[in-house]
C-alpha cells in the first residue's frame, strides 16, 4: 500500500476491480481527520473540511430544503454513494434524494438516486470536484451538482446532465444570488460563504 503525503491513495500492485475496493473500503480503517473515496481505480484519503465549511453546508441545506421534491430529503451526514459505470464511489459533502434511497442495510447508496450534490472544495479535492466528479455525477443522471470552490470563492451550478458530464453551468462569485434549476427552481444566496476573517 502507498500513502501520500497531501492526498492519501491506497493502492496495490495488482489492480484491484471495483467490487474489491469497495470490499476494501468497508474493511478500512480510516484515520482521524479524513474520509474514504474511490477515485480513478484508487482508495483516496481526502482530509475532514474545515469548520466553517459546516456552516455553508447547513446555509445550503436550509434554503434548498423547502424546495426539494416532495418525499425527498436533503443532508450533508456522511454516505458512500456508488457508481459503477463508471467504478466511482463518492462521499459527497451534501446531497439529496428519495427517501427510499435510504431504505437499505448497505453502506453503499445508489449513485443514480441522487437529485442534487454540492462538493465544497478543498486544496486536496478540487481538481476532482471540478472534472471528474462532474463526468461521473453527469452520465448518472443527478439533475443538479454544485460546486462551492472555496480556494476562489465562486459557486458553479451544472445541470442537464448527459454522456459528458453536463450540458448547462453558471458560475458567480460568492455574495451573489445563483439560479438553481428544476427539481429547485429558486435561487441560492452564497452571501456567508466566504472564509472566516483570520
Amino acid at each position: 500500500m502507498t500513502l501520500m503525503t497531501e492526498r492519501p491513495t491506497i493502492s496495490g500492485s495488482e489492480p484491484r476491480s471495483f467490487e474489491a475496493l469497495l470490499d476494501d473500503l468497508d474493511e478500512l480503517i480510516v484515520p482521524d481527520g479524513y474520509k474514504a473515496e474511490i477515485i480513478r481505480g484508487s482508495i483516496v484519503l481526502s482530509p475532514w473540511s474545515k469548520g466553517y465549511y459546516e456552516d455553508v453546508m447547513e446555509m445550503v441545506c436550509d434554503q434548498l430544503r423547502p424546495h426539494l421534491p416532495e418525499g425527498h430529503r436533503i443532508s450533508s451526514s456522511p454516505f458512500l454513494y456508488v457508481f459503477p459505470g463508471d467504478e466511482r464511489a463518492f462521499g459527497p459533502d451534501i446531497h439529496a434524494a428519495p427517501r427510499q434511497a435510504f431504505r437499505t442495510s448497505s453502506n453503499r447508496l445508489d449513485g443514480e438516486a441522487l437529485v442534487f450534490v454540492g462538493e465544497l472544495t478543498s486544496t486536496s479535492t478540487r481538481d476532482d470536484d471540478l472534472t471528474d466528479k462532474v463526468r461521473v455525477y453527469g452520465r448518472a443522471g443527478v439533475p443538479v451538482y454544485l460546486v462551492l470552490d472555496m480556494q476562489e470563492e465562486q459557486a458553479t451550478v451544472f445541470w442537464t446532465p448527459s454522456a459528458k458530464g453536463y450540458e448547462s453551468h453558471c458560475t458567480l462569485p460568492f455574495g451573489e444570488k445563483l439560479p438553481m434549476p428544476a427539481p429547485f427552481d429558486c435561487t441560492l444566496d452564497t452571501t456567508g460563504f466566504h472564509a472566516p476573517e483570520k
